[in-house]
Formats: C-alpha cells, structure tokens, sequence
C-alpha cells in the first residue's frame, strides 16, 4: 500500500512539475490521472490524438475509473505548450518517432504499477502508438483500444504530399469549440505516426499482438477503413479475441470520435463498446454468432 501511494503522487507531481514548467496551452492540456485508494485489476492508459490533449480521453477515463479502474492519460511530448504558433513558429511537435514510442514504453511501466492488467488505448495517431505497444509487448497488455487509427489518410495526393512537403499545415476544423489543443503543425510531424502505421500493417501480418479492438466509423474523412481491417484481419489470425466495429454514417461520428463537444453525439455508445469489450472474454466468432454486440451497444440510444 506504501508503495502504491508513493508510486501514485510520484506520478502526480511530476507530470504536475513538468507541465507548470512548459507552460501549458490551458488547463485543459494537462495530464489527467483517476486514482483509487489502492491498487486495481485493471488499469488504463491512454494517448490522445495528435495536436490535441488529454481532455479527449476524459470522459472514457471517467467511466473506466467509475467502473472501478485506474486511469492515467499523459500529455503527449511537445503538446498543448503555450505560444503563438503559426507558420513561421510552428509548434514543438516531435518529428522523430523514437521519441513516442519511448514515452509509450516509459508510460506502460508506470501503469503496470498500478493494477493487474494493463488497458491501453489512443486515437488516431496514438491509436498507433497503442498498436505498437500491443505488437512490442504482447504479453504485458490485456486489451488495446484502437479509436480510429491513423495509417494513412483516405486521399491518395495528400498522403503523397504529406510524404513529399515539409509545409505548414492547419485544421480545416480548427475552430471547433471542443478543440483546445494546435490549430496547426508541420507535415513531418504528422509524417511520423503515417510511418509507425505502415510499420504496424507489416508486423501485424507476422507477430502475435495484444488483442485489440478496433473502431471506425463510416463517417471518418481522415483515414482509411480498408486498412482498419486490414489490421483486424492480420490482427485476428493470431489472437481471436480481437473485435472490429464501425459505426454506421447515418450515426455521422467524426474522426475527433471521444468527445461530444468534438463532435460524436453518440458518445455513450462508444464508450460501451469499449467498456463491453474490455470486460469480455469472447472471441469476435462468438460475438457474431451470437448477435451480442449490436444489441448491447444500441440500448444506450
């Protein structure tokens, strides 16, 4: 119980330490934790998307940690700093993948002391970096919760472009009242998790992974669904209790899918699936034959 307690305000302080030094964009960039007095059978980690912050994960955090879990979701290196970005100044995003997937290492190890099984989880580009640690370490994750994943986008010239030009690019949705991170970034820093992402196509067809869940939506402009099952099919040859799920259009979740305020009016329905598939043992066959999924899902509506 010591231990845990120490381990817990270490934690706390030294995110707390690290972000009043930056500083932060606003309050709503900082590093979020939901402790419980002791140690807990699971506990999640997750990463938010690229250029936003936290607060993306708050409500699933929430809801894990109401469920009785612990939760730690860490700002991400190089974001939601304070300053006038643009252009000519743009943000301080990492344009080395070493430097995430370290972070991801140093942050597993950290929620392992924290509970029995360890949850991971992110969206778009961190929903890579939590496939790469569901492929680097298999056998020290529970489930992984892949929301939306970035491999590549779903325009052939623009992932040409984001390959090629080292620009300055912003958000057509930058001012999205529920956005609180960058308005905008250098293509080579979004060309870094586009790498990571083809990285883990590959692996995936050749290493057993964590099982995963898998989410998209039919609504999403931002990535391909072809290579989301693309991923579920390599994915699942290997570890069965894998699932995939796509919200249908008619639903229009966007790729910002964790939050309401960035658009996804159904949030509750996201976060039961996640929620029914962390608690479940049955393998994607199971769930299809039986019929489980849909109904569960849609009674929350």
């Amino acid at each position: 119980m010591l231990n845990y307690s120490t381990t817990t305000t270490a934690i706390l302080n030294q995110a707390k330490t690290r972000e009043e030094a930056l500083p932060l964009q606003n309050e709503k960039c900082r590093s979020q934790f939901f402790f419980h007095p002791d140690p807990t059978p699971k506990v999640c980690l997750f990463f938010h998307g690229f250029t936003a912050g936290p607060y993306q994960f708050e409500p699933l955090g929430k809801a894990f940690f109401e469920a009785g879990y612990n939760v730690l979701i860490p700002l991400l290196p190089g974001h939601g700093i304070a300053g006038d970005w643009n252009g000519d100044n743009p943000p301080p995003l990492p344009e080395d993948p070493q430097i995430y997937l370290q972070f991801v290492q140093d942050w597993l190890e950290k929620a392992k002391l924290l509970g029995q099984d360890v949850i991971i989880g992110g969206l778009s580009g961190s929903g890579n970096l939590a496939a790469w640690l569901a492929l680097e370490y298999p056998q020290e994750i529970n489930r992984s919760l892949l929301f939306a994943p970035y491999f590549s986008g779903n325009n052939i010239l623009v992932d040409w472009l984001v390959e090629l030009l080292p620009f300055y690019y912003e958000w057509l949705n930058k001012d999205n009242p529920g956005n609180f991170g960058y308005e905008g970034f250098r293509i080579p820093a979004l060309r870094v998790f586009l790498d990571i992402g083809q990285e883990i196509l590959e692996r995936a067809k050749t290493t057993p992974a964590a099982p995963m869940l898998i989410i998209s939506s039919e609504s999403d402009r931002a990535t391909r669904l072809e290579e989301h099952r693309e991923l579920f099919e390599a994915v699942s040859q290997y570890q069965p209790k894998s699932w995939y799920y796509c919200f249908d259009e008619e639903l229009n979740i966007p790729h910002t899918m964790m939050t309401q305020a960035e658009g996804n009016n159904y949030l509750q329905l996201l976060i039961n699936l996640a929620k029914t598939y962390v608690e479940s043992n049955l393998t994607w066959s199971q769930v299809q034959e039986r019929g489980l999924l849909p109904r569960r899902i849609l009674t929350s509506i």
